[in-house]
């Protein structure tokens, strides 16, 4: 699986896959020009997104609508190193369910992929022009 970024000027860079293009952007009182998201705010969204699907997944194997289904997201940052330190997910859902699906829907929320994938350490690599030779002499 792959995917690019790509540098669009000021503080802007474009997030791009096979099919799609995501704007990302800083705030304009970070020196942004506020074209999109800020890569924080995708990173929870991304969790956000991910739990909302579940959560969304379950309710269609259990006949329960997902009219009005909302995952809210905040988050607070953390320091040494600068991070996102604790994110806080409320999952709304306008319709009753027993507390055996409640805790079953919970589990679930918590087996999203991208939550998974943050709960276990996730190895990655960062290389400086991999594979070229831009710069060296031949």
């Amino acid at each position: 699986m792959k995917l690019s970024v790509a540098y669009q000027g000021g503080t802007r860079y474009d997030i791009l896959s096979d099919r799609h293009r995501i704007v990302t952007d800083q705030p304009v009182e970070d020196g942004g020009g506020d074209a999109g998201m800020s890569p924080v705010e995708l990173f929870v969204g991304s969790v956000a997104g991910c739990v909302g699907y579940f959560v969304g997944q379950f309710c269609a194997r259990h006949d329960i609508s997902r009219e009005g289904l909302k995952v809210e997201a905040e988050w607070a940052m953390a320091e040494s190193p600068h991070r996102v330190g604790q994110i806080m997910l409320a999952i709304r859902l306008p319709h009753r369910v027993t507390p055996e699906l409640r805790d079953r829907l919970l589990k679930v929320a918590h087996g999203c992929t991208v939550h998974q994938s943050l709960a276990l350490p996730i190895n990655i690599a960062i290389d400086l022009n991999p594979h070229s030779h831009v710069g060296t002499s031949t």
